[in-house]
């Protein structure tokens, strides 16, 4: 049945199941109750059957037609609404998607917790100092919830590191961990000798990853149809690296202008907020290069997509009735939907930066008023970023609040 709808009837129909209804009703099976109950007469006729009272008003009649029609209308949204559909790779969800992932012997990817290094520094050297496993770091609030990783193995810094990094795990599965570096700024309980804790650019050794959802199975099990050939096109590649990483397979751009000479390529991953650490991207080149996944003659090198950094400014007025505690709560706010906006983390609902795309600060200027009414006008220092091969990024942040009544 459609999400929206869980009754049996054939009001609010999606243009899927409209195109199912109506291609019933060009073979010949009615689906409305006024077309069931000619039918219905049409059959009675046939058999002879005579009423001497079959007046709209024949509560007899009037009985049997309801319970010869209603039935038979409940069973055909039944089919228009869930059994066609599932019977479709493009409609199918839920266990009956998994079951199309099963003919191309491939699964729905679970749930994973991220694992990374947070960098621990100190404030003298010379000294022993152990990081305890199970201490646990966390970041500020980002959209009114807290993240939190844990240290995982006890870890000693060297006797004259000023720093170390330390293996983490996230506190539970998801994405919503993959935050760029800056974030995971709180020891939740204080450590003798330790002045500082952060996460750097390259500290997610294994990114976070939710349940694959239905669209992105789908996507998927797509793209295992085009790779069923005997040839590495683009598409075999791209079923192995989204098969490796648990990305989508939309995240993965490819380069074929013969980079390191002929048969060279690249192919470019899209990450969401923190970008893993090289060595992850190292084992999906290891399994392509070294353990014999690659076309013969083939040279495909798997990397995080290039960058450009943009220094982002503007200008905010906001309701100049808020009170000092609400004003720091909407500053903040606006500030991690812009970062969100730019891959920094998840927890707006945005339109985020792409390759090949032109990021539209008016766009923004929308959903940031939608999002929050205490915004009263918006006055960027910079013009739309246009994006090739590549994904913008925020080299430095700074937003100038006013709370001066507009006139």
């Amino acid at each position: 049945m459609s999400n929206n709808d869980t009754t049996l009837n054939l009001d609010n129909l999606t243009p899927e199941e409209q195109a199912f209804r109506d291609a019933m009703e060009q073979s010949g099976i009615p689906t409305t109750a006024d077309g069931l109950k000619a039918e219905f007469q049409k059959l009675a006729d046939d058999e002879g059957l005579k009423f001497s009272n079959n007046s709209a008003f024949s509560p007899f009649w009037r009985l049997i037609t309801s319970v010869a029609i209603t039935p038979v209308l409940w069973l055909i949204a039944f089919i228009i609404r869930f059994v066609l559909p599932q019977s479709f790779a493009k409609l199918a969800t839920d266990s009956f998607l998994d079951w199309f992932a099963w003919a191309y012997d491939t699964e729905r990817k679970p749930a994973t917790a991220l694992k990374g290094e947070i960098t621990f520094h100190r404030d003298s050297i010379g000294t022993a100092l152990t990081i305890n496993a199970s201490t646990w770091i966390k970041t500020l609030p980002i959209n009114g919830t807290v993240y939190r990783v844990k240290v995982t193995t006890d870890t000693d810094f060297p006797v004259n590191a000023p720093s170390a990094r330390v293996p983490v795990e996230a506190e539970k599965t998801g994405t919503a961990y993959n935050l760029a570096a800056g974030y995971f700024t709180i020891l939740e309980e204080p450590v003798t000798g330790v002045t500082e804790v952060t996460n750097a650019n390259d500290w997610i050794t294994i990114p976070g990853a939710d349940e694959e959802d239905d669209n992105s199975l789908r996507l998927r099990l797509r793209n295992l149809f085009t790779a069923l050939g005997d040839y590495h096109v683009d598409a075999v590649y791209r079923a192995m690296i989204a098969e490796n990483i648990g990305f989508r397979p939309d995240r993965i751009y490819f380069r074929h202008n013969a980079p390191r000479g002929p048969g060279s390529a690249d192919a470019f991953v899209l990450f969401d907020a923190g970008v893993p650490s090289q060595g992850y991207l190292d084992q999906v080149n290891d399994h392509i290069r070294n353990q014999g996944h690659h076309g013969h003659g083939d040279d495909l090198l798997t990397q995080a997509l290039p960058e450009t950094q943009h220094a982002i400014s503007g200008t905010f007025w906001i309701n100049p009735n808020l009170d000092s505690e609400q004003q720091a709560a909407l500053k903040t706010a606006v500030e991690q939907c812009i970062r969100c906006a730019f891959r920094e983390n998840t927890d707006y609902t945005v339109t985020q930066t792409w390759p090949f795309s032109r990021f539209s600060f008016s766009q923004l200027d929308k959903e940031l008023h939608q999002l929050f009414p205490d915004l009263r006008s918006i006055k960027w220092g910079q013009d739309d970023i246009v994006s090739d091969l590549d994904v913008p990024r925020i080299s430095s942040l700074t937003l100038t609040w006013s709370l001066e009544a507009l006139q």
